[in-house]
């Protein structure tokens, strides 16, 4: 697949990996800081930013198996790593299979599926019925925001992705990894932080206060920083 990429900087390499339905760009005060002291390479997943379109319904380990090899197409061998969100969530598979990455930087890291509640379990009963019964009503009034602007293909990658839970992949990886919350974050909340915590051996965890989801754009500066002494 053809490749949707930036890259700026000279020395030791650094990959950036985005979050869900975001691209190389959400990395922008990061690929600015990092470039005057590492090869940066920002990716875009398929089916985000430049990259093309998913030609099938990926699950995360299929867009593991794609960063590996874009990683090798581009000759980038053991880079340190910051990855968002569902970036996150391909960045512990790869981890979890060997020395994908030298150190790595995971901030509002997804992966960890809570207990499912009744209330849960009750609205995705609502939903199946509603499903077969009128879908086009369950397809507006069902799901999360994110969910209802995807792409059929999109919808079944998705499903795939939020349903997998990453512990026992976690429990593989032996790099350094940096775990980065934000004390506000409502989509990776604090306790999926330290059940990472407790998975990877190798974790320390940096909790940004009054930042939520995305800590690395509402406070760069001290993220940057926090990431770079790690690196170093």
């Amino acid at each position: 697949m053809r490749l949707s990429y930036a890259r700026r900087g000279e020395g030791r390499d650094l990959v950036l990996l985005h979050g869900y339905l975001a691209s190389k760009e959400s990395f922008a005060p990061q690929i600015a800081y990092f470039s005057h002291h590492f090869c940066v390479t920002a990716l875009d997943f398929p089916g985000f930013g430049g990259a093309e379109a998913l030609p099938a319904a990926w699950s995360v380990d299929d867009y593991a198996d794609w960063t590996l090899g874009a990683l090798a197409s581009l000759g980038i061998g053991t880079p340190c790593v910051i990855a968002h969100s569902f970036g996150g969530r391909v960045a512990v598979k790869c981890l979890s299979r060997g020395d994908v990455f030298d150190r790595a930087v995971l901030t509002g890291c997804a992966g960890i599926v809570p207990r499912r509640t009744l209330s849960y379990r009750c609205k995705v009963g609502a939903y199946r019925l509603a499903r077969r019964m009128a879908p086009r009503f369950a397809d507006r009034h069902f799901g999360s925001e994110e969910y209802r602007t995807l792409s059929p293909l999109m919808r079944e990658s998705y499903k795939k992705i939020v349903n997998e839970d990453l512990r026992e992949d976690a429990k593989r990886i032996s790099r350094p990894v940096l775990l980065v919350g934000g004390t506000r974050d409502t989509a990776v909340p604090p306790a999926s932080v330290e059940i990472y915590h407790a998975c990877i051996r190798q974790s320390r965890v940096l909790w940004m206060e009054g930042c939520g989801h995305f800590a690395h754009l509402e406070d760069p500066l001290a993220f940057n920083a926090a990431a770079e002494e790690f690196f170093q």
